[in-house]
């Protein structure tokens, strides 16, 4: 075993333990899939990522580092709050990039640049592919996890390299107050986001009296909350029932929302709070249509890891 440089940063909150806890291994050299795969099992995190050199073509393409993705169940192409994470970490450990305000990441679905925008760091939003979805396979969906077909505004199928099913409700405390059935949702294969605005269109209803009473009991009511989206994340197939706060899907759902005019070109977004979490993403959309999506960062545990 060797002892390797270690960090454990917070991330998509300005105040430690609040966001999505990331463990990043700072070399990954020499480790094989098994062992990075036993080790993100064992840390129980959503995720956990292992920095290696670039390869030889994401070097010639201006790569800085390489990051493999992994959760506790499986390998991931991409995911949004690892490239902030470990771009953080990879910069706190004293590495420089080439371009002084900018990164570059290789990873499973190849190149993604970042940018620092005053204090923060901002990814690109890898392409996204999107689809409808059938009612035949957004029923059993619904069902898994407790919402009415009433309660959805728009549905679509979400892929910038991790595959949504993302779903744009009719309030935040619908989304809030929703309990899903885990396993039936692994059972599907399905990971879930759903997302409501802040401020409901006029005329929307609260449909479930019941539901919105438990939404905002004062264990998830945020007062005067400033973020314009709230979202929550059930990830079951890839072995965590829901994700804190989640860069790949907020991406995504960005690039869908704002294309098809139910956001702005630029929003901030909410999730965790139903776990007590208090996670933040700021969205913005560029003059040249590239969505950025960018997170405060912080660091919480610095130093070795034996593997």
């Amino acid at each position: 075993m060797t002892a390797r440089p270690f960090q454990q940063v917070d991330v998509f909150t300005d105040t430690a333990f609040l966001g999505n806890p990331l463990a990043v291994v700072l070399d990954g050299t020499g480790l094989s899939d098994a062992q990075m795969l036993t080790f993100a099992a064992w840390t129980q995190l959503s995720e956990t990522t292992f920095v290696l050199p670039p390869t030889p073509e994401g070097s010639a393409s201006g790569a800085d580092y390489r990051v493999r993705i992994f959760t506790p169940g499986a390998e991931l192409p991409f995911a949004g709050h690892p490239t902030l994470g470990t771009a953080h970490a990879w910069l706190r450990e004293g590495n420089t990039p080439r371009q002084n305000g900018q990164l570059v990441q290789e990873c499973g679905v190849g190149l993604v640049s970042l940018k620092q925008l005053g204090e923060r760091w901002a990814f690109a939003a890898p392409p996204l592919k999107r689809s409808d979805i059938s009612a035949e396979d957004l029923d059993p969906v619904l069902a898994a996890l407790g919402l009415d077909a009433s309660e959805v505004i728009a549905a679509q199928n979400l892929n910038n390299g991790p595959h949504w099913l993302g779903l744009l409700v009719d309030s935040v405390g619908t989304v809030l107050a929703l309990e899903p059935d885990h396993a039936a949702l692994k059972k599907l294969g399905t990971k879930v986001g759903v997302a409501a605005r802040r401020q409901a269109p006029a005329g929307s209803l609260i449909r479930r009296a019941n539901r919105e009473a438990r939404a905002f009991a004062p264990s998830t009511r945020i007062a005067n909350d400033p973020t314009d989206l709230e979202v929550r994340a059930f990830a079951a197939p890839v072995g965590i029932a829901e994700d804190p706060v989640t860069g790949s899907l907020n991406a995504s759902l960005a690039q869908w929302l704002m294309a098809d005019g139910h956001m702005p070109a630029a929003y901030s977004a909410r999730q965790g709070t139903v776990l007590g979490r208090s996670g933040q993403v700021f969205l913005s959309q560029d003059t040249h249509g590239q969505v950025w999506v960018g997170g405060d960062v912080v660091g919480c545990i610095q130093g070795t890891v034996n593997l």
